[in-house]
């Protein structure tokens, strides 16, 4: 933990727990001077005792603190206040680049005459890897073995690489393949929902926060731990002791009321929430639960809903601490000196929740009675897009005509697949998963899973030879409990054997359909079906051959892969028939809540708790046989690896940054429109041979079955920045009526791929502009998005208005954001993308000051006219002037080494 600030406030005070001290920053202590933040929301009470801890009077400022007070008086702000969270969680696609930058700077120091070892995460890192396993096998009792001797075989380079990071770097540990989703090990091991870390001699106890990267790290939000998704670069910042600015947002309240009914899930809960709140909107908000509703939710079921955020659209979902959290914590395995801790430190900090809390203030409340949820689904596009279960059906048949495409007359067709003695037709459903981090964290719905099944089979029911089935629980926690309830040869006989841990159906990695499936799908243009337990399912998402995709609770995945077909009522089909010759629906399959509960008292343990977590980062026999350099302080690049390269970041890098000078002769690479998104300019996706991307891989003996995706391949920036810009959907001025990754090289006007043109430009030492729209850089947040625009040799992008975390990650990789002066833009400008441009104003940088932005006109023309420089903060600044934020704590490092 960095050195706390100087504490102008003096909230300094000390706790007892279970007979330990500890210090903390006293948010009552505060109020005295800031003035009475009682029914401010908790979850930005968070955020103002993290301005208390860190006030040193630059980066963190009493007039921070009395911002976030200020709130109350409007319950809405335009006030910015820095927040750095106590530690930082990684998946492996999102996180092998932040290691390798890691690795990147220790080469770094060397250059500059420091000591490698002193590159380290300045706050605690944990990656978890849980993004690579496929569900190549299924079905099989050895489905589970053979999905992980193949994703060890496939993630070879990268588990090198990840293996060698969790011996070289302290702060930094890394949870290995097949132990389960990043989520659900958050929440059930990693989070501590009060922090502590030992500053000069003293425990400091402070809130559990962390950025994620990846957007459902709010399900530990659930948890009373304030944490949402971020993008790489934040996440580096944030791991390297930076500070991040952000908006106090708005926070909205969700009053929940009464108990769940009968046969009604946490799953249809969250569906619920979800189609509530996207229609409020609040997006960039933090969402707050509050209300009686909240002692009937078992913790597990405040997960799921707060996992959903970014479904619903929101910053986060929090839930406050209460006596179901402690519960929670003693069950999972905690420590009772921290389970002591946490509830002293929230009644001292007013932080805990009770019957006896008043409720805080919100931007604005929602309010739901449990007891009217009923059991749904959501699809066939979006997961806010809910339907009743009884609906469902009927809804999908018109979604067919509506917005799948399929004409009228066309509704029954059917195909028999090669070799198959069945047909299939629209709305039959071929993949059913339980599966992500939604569900699978949530016993009571997998244990219902468990018991459709086990009344299934004993009726004597199969799921239909079309569907494909598979379970990849969110840790080894749950086949315990589902192997103590003997579930487990329930879904086993039923085609649910466990694929792996991991994150699976839901991210794409739903594995092969069989090949004359596929074929009929494909020659006859049929919409095939996914239900899955999962949090997205939007369209191509789970398959490329599935265009309808519903997102249901585990049990109904059970009764549709035994049902077959979306075309059917599943809550009045006949969904087979038994052993005797009687007809079987839905109802006779379906357990009670008290079976449910019943069962889950008698198999959930904290012993398996404690037992699964007790070695968790010594991983499978394939792990520790990877083999690493004994106490290799530099990672040994392998120059052949097309998985994981050394990025050029610090090439001739010196102890003191070079002046910026002004940005002269700058050509456009490109002019783009509005709404420009990270989707359209960071690398995602299959890579397709054609590209730029595959072509490299081709040269290099990779076949196009061996080429993985994009995310796969996140730690080669030569494979990273040929696919910056390549969007197949994504239109450039420069080329008009040309779709896809494409621009004109100026002077000589050859139309080329952005990447070769870049090069082409990089040769001729031609330092290069990209201009945009309004709302540049929107969507998630990605760190490609910057690095590749960075290595593509781009020095500024001049939009109109900016997505504030892109913004920010551009400054990060020392590239220049700018916008218009209001009433300007690239049309009144006049700006075609075949002016040469100059940006001056740099050599005395300072915050949002106004540069001069030089065009030179292909008829010979000249004219001038200000743009913004949204270098928003003094700290950007320095990372600007350094070259970015990597560059500027490097050197820091160097210095004080």
């Amino acid at each position: 933990m960095k050195a706390i600030g100087q504490d102008s406030l003096k909230t300094r005070r000390t706790l007892t727990a279970a007979g330990r001290s500890y210090d903390y920053f006293s948010i009552p202590e505060a109020a005295k001077t800031i003035g009475d933040v009682s029914r401010l929301p908790v979850s930005l009470k968070v955020l103002l005792e993290n301005v208390l801890r860190f006030e040193d009077g630059q980066s963190y400022t009493v007039d921070d603190a009395k911002a976030i007070a200020g709130w109350l008086e409007k319950a809405s702000s335009v006030q910015e206040v820095p927040f750095r969270p106590a530690r930082i969680l990684m998946q492996d696609f999102t996180g092998v680049p932040g290691v390798v930058d890691l690795a990147a700077m220790r080469d770094g120091i060397l250059r500059l005459g420091g000591d490698p070892q002193k590159v380290n995460p300045l706050v605690p890192v944990d990656l978890v890897i849980d993004h690579s396993v496929m569900v190549d096998v299924s079905g099989t009792p050895d489905s589970l073995q053979k999905n992980v001797d193949i994703e060890f075989e496939r993630n070879g380079e990268r588990y090198t690489f990840l293996r060698w990071g969790q011996s070289a770097f302290r702060n930094f540990r890394v949870v290995p393949p097949g132990t389960g989703i990043c989520h659900q090990v958050n929440l059930e091991y990693l989070a501590q929902t009060v922090w502590t870390a030992e500053v000069d001699g003293t425990t400091i106890a402070y809130p559990d926060t962390l950025y994620g990267t990846d957007s459902h790290t709010t399900m530990v939000n659930g948890l009373g731990v304030l944490g949402w998704g971020v993008g790489g670069i934040e996440a580096e910042a944030a791991m390297l002791g930076q500070p991040i600015a952000m908006l106090i947002p708005d926070v909205v309240g969700f009053r929940l009321t009464g108990k769940l009914p009968e046969g009604a899930t946490a799953t249809d809960l969250v569906l619920t929430v979800t189609q509530m709140l996207r229609k409020l909107g609040v997006v960039g908000k933090f969402v707050e639960f509050f209300g009686p509703g909240l002692n009937e939710l078992a913790l597990a079921d405040r997960a799921t809903i707060a996992n959903m955020a970014p479904e619903y659209g929101a910053t986060c979902g929090f839930f406050p601490v209460d006596k179901l959290t402690l519960d929670y914590l003693r069950l999972s395995g905690r420590d009772e000196a921290r389970i002591a801790l946490v509830e002293a430190y929230t009644k001292a900090q007013g932080l805990w929740r009770d019957e006896t809390t008043p409720d805080p203030v919100f931007t604005e409340t929602l309010e739901l009675d449990l007891s009217t949820v009923q059991p749904s689904l959501a699809g066939p596009k979006r997961p806010q897009d809910r339907v009743l279960l009884k609906d469902a059906s009927a809804a999908f048949k018109t979604e067919l005509t509506k917005t799948l495409g399929v004409a009228a007359n066309d509704l029954g067709t059917k195909a028999k697949p090669e070799g198959k003695n069945y047909e299939i037709g629209h709305g039959d459903v071929v993949i059913a998963a339980i599966t992500s981090c939604t569900n699978t964290s949530n016993p009571s719905v997998l244990i219902a899973a468990g018991l459709v099944a086990r009344k299934a089979r004993a009726l004597g029911l199969t799921p239909k030879p079309w569907v494909k089935t598979s379970l990849a629980p969110g840790s080894q926690v749950v086949t315990d409990y589902l192997d103590k309830s003997g579930l487990t040869q329930d879904l086993d006989a039923l085609g649910f054997n466990t694929v792996g841990y991991g994150c699976t159906t839901c991210i794409g990695n739903s594995g092969p359909l069989e090949d004359a499936i596929v074929d009929a799908i494909e020659d006859n243009k049929l919409v095939a079906v996914s239900v899955l337990s999962g949090n997205r399912n939007f369209e191509g998402r789970v398959h490329a051959n599935v265009r309808a995709n519903y997102l249901a609770s585990p049990p109904l995945v059970v009764a549709y892969a035994l049902l077959g077909t979306m075309n059917e009522d599943i809550t009045t089909a006949v969904i087979g028939t038994s052993k005797d010759g009687k007809p079987v629906h839905l109802k006779d399959i379906w357990p009670t809540n008290k079976e449910i509960a019943d069962t889950l008292a008698a198999a959930l343990t904290r012993e398996q708790f404690v037992s699964r977590y007790g070695d968790v980062f010594k991983g499978p026999t394939q792990w520790q046989a990877i083999g690493v350099e004994a106490d290799a302080a530099t990672y040994r690049w392998n120059d052949g690896s097309t998985y994981v390269k050394n990025p050029p970041y610090f090439e001739g890098i010196t102890l003191e940054p070079a002046p910026r000078s002004d940005i002269k002769g700058a050509r456009v690479l490109a002019v783009l429109g509005d709404s420009i998104t990270t989707d359209h300019i960071s690398p995602a996706g299959n890579i397709r041979k054609t590209s730029p991307a595959g072509e490299y891989l081709l040269e290099r003996q990779i076949q196009a079955k061996d080429f993985n995706s994009y995310g796969a391949r996140r730690g080669n920036h030569e494979i990273m920045m040929r696919g910056t810009f390549a969007n197949i959907r994504i239109r450039n001025e420069l080329v008009a009526g040309v779709e896809g990754g494409y621009t004109r090289h100026l002077p000589s006007g050859e139309q080329l791929s952005i990447y070769d043109a870049a090069m082409k430009y990089k040769a001729e030492n031609v330092p290069l502009v990209v201009i945009g729209g309004k709302e540049y850089g929107t969507g998630s947040s990605r760190d490609w998005a910057a690095k590749g625009t960075l290595l593509l040799g781009v020095k500024a992008v001049i939009a109109e208005s900016f997505e504030r975390i892109h913004r920010s990650n551009l400054v990060g990789m020392g590239v220049l954001p700018l916008t218009f002066k209001p009433g300007t833009d690239r049309k009144t400008l006049g700006l075609t993308g075949e002016e040469v441009l100059d940006i001056v104003g740099l050599d005395d940088l300072s915050p949002r000051m106004d540069l001069q932005l030089v065009i030179h006109r292909p008829d010979g023309k000249v004219d001038t006219v200000p743009v913004l420089c949204r270098v928003d903060t003094l700290d950007e600044v320095a990372y600007y002037r350094h070259g970015g934020i990597l560059h500027y704590v490097l050197r820091g490092m160097a210095k004080a080494a």
